[in-house]
C-alpha cells in the first residue's frame, strides 16, 4: 500500500548518509589512518540526524555560500535555493584546518564518546562572521543567550564538505525503544494508517499544558507523534529519561494508546526560538509529520522571543518553503471557573482565575523543595511523583559528595 505520508523535504526519498555492513567497515578502515577532526555535542548530533535521514536533503556540513544565505534568506543556493532555517557547520581550530588540503578526506571524531563518528571530504575552509549569523539566527548577541554562546565559542575555521555516517553514539542503545529514525516512525504511521499526523515538540517533562496541546491536535489530525529531545540540553533542564517515564504514565494513564506514538531524535538544544521552530518542522516533515504544534514560546529562552513569534514567522515563508504546516495554539491554562484547561480563545474570564503552566515553574518549585506546594492543576499526580523522587536523588547525591568532601575523600 503506498504511504499517505507527506514526502521528505527537499527529496522524493529519505538521504541517509549512515553506512552499515561492509561499507562501514572499511570505511571506519580507512578512517583510522585519517587526521581527526574534533566534534562538539551540537556537531555530533547535527551529524547523527544527517546520518539517518532526519536533516534530508542535507549531504554534509555546509559551506559558505550555504552558510551565508541559510542565515540572511533561509536558502541553500547548492540545493537550488531550497528552505533550510538554521546553519548546520563543523568548525576546527585554526592549526589543524591549515594542516588539511580541500579534498582532503577526514575522520569526524566524537571525544566525548571516544568513537570515529563519521568521513568527510573536505570541499571548502572558510572563516565566518559569528555576529552575522547570531543577529540572523538567534536576533541577538548577548553571550548569555545559551545558542549565541555555542556559536561564539566555536573554533575558527568552517570545513564544508560532503560527510559519511559510521555511528549513532549512545542513543540506540541508551534510550532503546524512544530513539528513532525518519523510516521508523514512517512504517509506524503508515502501520497505523495516519496520514495527518502532528509532532509535539518536548524538552521538558509532559504537564498538563502539554497534554491538552496534544489532545487538541488528537481531535484533528489521525494522531499525534510525542517526539522528544534526547541530546544535550542547558544546565538545570530535567534529562531525558526522565522525561520518558512521564511521558509513558501520561500515555498509559490518560491517553487513547492508539491515537499516540512516542519518539526520541539526538539534537543538541538551539534555543534559538522562532528559526529552532522552522528546523523542528522541517525535520518532521522527514520524520513523516504533516503538522507542528506550536505553542507559546516555543524553543525559546529568557526573554529574548515574542510568545508568539515561532507562531508568525511561518507566515513569512514563501510558497513552497515547507510542506510540513505549522499547528498554532494560543495560551494554555487551567481556568478554575472553567475547572478544566483552557485558552485564551476558549476562556472567558479573568486572569485571576487562571493558573499559567511553566515547566521552568515547576522545576524551581521542585529544586527548591516546595513540592507540597506545587498545585494540583499543574501536573497530574503520577508525573509528580516521578520528578519529587528524580530530585530527592540530586539531594542524596550532594548529601554524598558534601560527605566526602568533609572526609577529605
Amino acid at each position: 500500500m503506498a504511504s499517505k505520508l507527506v514526502p521528505p523535504h527537499g527529496s522524493d526519498e529519505l538521504v541517509i548518509l549512515l553506512l552499515e555492513g561492509q561499507e562501514k567497515e572499511a570505511e571506519l578502515k580507512k578512517a583510522e589512518g585519517l587526521k581527526k577532526v574534533p566534534l562538539s555535542s551540537r556537531e555530533t548530533g547535527d551529524l547523527i540526524m544527517m546520518g539517518i535521514g532526519g536533516f534530508t536533503p542535507l549531504k554534509g556540513f555546509m559551506g559558505k555560500e550555504d552558510w551565508e544565505h541559510v542565515c540572511s534568506e533561509m536558502k541553500m543556493p547548492s540545493m537550488g535555493g531550497t528552505f533550510w532555517p538554521i546553519p548546520v557547520t563543523l568548525s576546527a581550530d585554526k592549526e589543524l584546518a591549515d594542516s588539511i588540503q580541500v579534498g582532503e578526506e577526514v575522520a569526524l571524531y566524537s571525544e566525548e564518546y571516544d568513537e570515529i563518528m563519521g568521513t568527510m571530504k573536505v570541499e571548502e575552509k572558510y572563516e565566518i562572521d559569528r555576529e552575522f549569523e547570531c543577529k540572523h539566527v538567534y536576533t541577538t548577541t548577548d553571550l548569555e543567550h545559551p545558542g549565541v554562546k555555542m556559536v561564539m565559542e566555536q573554533k575558527a575555521v568552517n570545513l564544508g564538505g560532503p560527510i559519511k555516517v559510521l555511528s549513532e553514539g549512545p542513543f540506540p542503545t541508551e534510550f532503546a525503544g524512544i530513539y528513532q529514525r525518519p523510516w521508523e516512525s514512517r512504517a509506524e504511521f503508515d502501520k497505523r494508517g495516519w496520514k495527518d499526523v502532528a509532532a509535539l515538540q518536548l524538552r521538558n517533562p509532559m504537564h498538563r499544558s502539554h497534554e491538552f496541546l496534544a489532545k487538541i491536535a488528537v481531535d484533528v489530525m489521525d494522531g499525534v507523534y510525542i517526539h522528544q529531545l534526547v541530546g544535550k540540553l542547558k544546565p538545570g533542564d530535567i534529562p531525558a529519561d526522565v522525561r520518558v517515564k512521564c511521558i509513558d504514565t501520561l500515555v498509559e494513564n490518560y491517553f487513547v494508546k492508539e491515537r499516540v506514538f512516542q519518539g526520541g531524535y539526538p539534537l543538541d538544544m538551539r534555543y534559538a526560538g522562532p528559526r529552532e521552530a522552522l528546523l523542528h518542522a522541517v525535520f518532521r516533515q522527514n520524520f513523516g509529520c504533516s503538522h507542528m504544534i506550536i505553542g507559546r514560546d516555543h524553543a525559546g529562552v529568557g526573554d529574548y522571543y515574542g510568545p508568539f513569534d515561532a507562531q508568525e514567522i511561518f507566515d513569512t515563508l514563501w510558497d513552497g518553503a515547507l510542506i510540513t504546516q505549522p499547528l498554532k495554539i494560543d495560551w494554555t491554562f487551567w481556568c478554575y471557573t472553567c475547572n478544566g484547561m483552557a485558552s485564551m480563545k476558549t476562556c472567558p474570564h479573568s486572569k485571576e482565575e487562571r493558573l499559567f503552566l511553566s515547566g521552568t515553574k515547576l522545576r524551581k518549585m521542585l529544586s527548591e523543595d516546595q513540592a507540597d506546594e506545587v498545585p494540583k492543576e499543574f501536573s497530574r499526580p503520577e508525573v509528580l511523583k516521578i520528578l519529587v523522587e528524580y530530585y530527592a536523588s540530586l539531594e542524596e547525591k550532594v548529601e554524598v559528595k558534601e560527605h566526602r568532601a568533609s572526609l577529605g575523600q
